[in-house]
């Protein structure tokens, strides 16, 4: 009686496990379960086992790989265009099946469109793995958010360079200047003409201190 009570119907055993009858299916069909046939024909499975790691495994391997790529602006074409490259050769090699999502924009601009689309597959449980380039292409400041995300969600974040991101005088310029300018405008207003021109005044001091030896 105890080893029977284990054994249910295929419709119980999806419910009990959170997964869709057709994934139990293809479980079967890729000899990852092996249902018990009655007299009568009908499938049963044994919850027993059916272990909790092989269920994750197979929700993960069920979703996709994100291989996200950044630069700052348009006229970094050519070096989104080697990201994207780079990527596509390291998820081709590892056998995954991928989409690239792009975008060019600050490092600290997080309204990108490709970023919200990233973030929304995360947090929809659609993707399964995250490929970078450089931990900084994704953000340049609160990645480790994100990492967070990813961990929750069961993501695994593949970084293929782990060294420092090369970034140019003028990506760094262009990143500072943006923390700038959203941050000032949002304490003193950034219509006032006063306040435009020390928003103004800082941005020079900024260039200056980069553009420094």
């Amino acid at each position: 009686m105890i080893i029977m009570s284990r054994l249910v119907s295929i419709g119980v055993a999806a419910k009990a496990l959170g997964v869709s009858i057709s994934t139990l299916r293809r479980w079967e069909r890729t000899d990852r379960l092996h249902p018990i046939l009655t007299k009568g024909g009908h499938r049963r499975y044994d919850i027993a086992e059916i272990s909790p790691e092989k269920i994750h495994k197979e929700r993960v391997s069920d979703r996709k790989t994100i291989a996200y790529a950044r630069v700052s602006n348009n006229g970094k074409k050519r070096d989104l265009e080697s990201q994207k490259r780079e990527l596509e050769s390291f998820c081709e090699n590892n056998g995954w099946s991928y989409e690239i999502i792009s975008d060019m924009g600050s490092g600290v601009n997080y309204q990108k469109q490709g970023l919200k689309r990233l973030i929304n597959s995360i947090a929809q449980n659609e993707s399964g793995r995250l490929v970078l380039t450089h931990k900084d292409c994704l953000i340049r400041l609160g990645a480790e958010l994100i990492f967070s995300l990813c961990e929750a969600k069961n993501v695994e974040v593949v970084i293929i360079n782990k060294g420092e991101w090369e970034k140019s005088d003028e990506d760094l310029a262009e990143d500072i200047l943006e923390m700038i300018t959203v941050f000032a405008s949002r304490l003193y207003g950034f219509r006032n003409p006063k306040n435009k021109k020390l928003i103004d005044d800082i941005k020079d001091v900024a260039l200056d201190s980069i553009s420094k030896p």
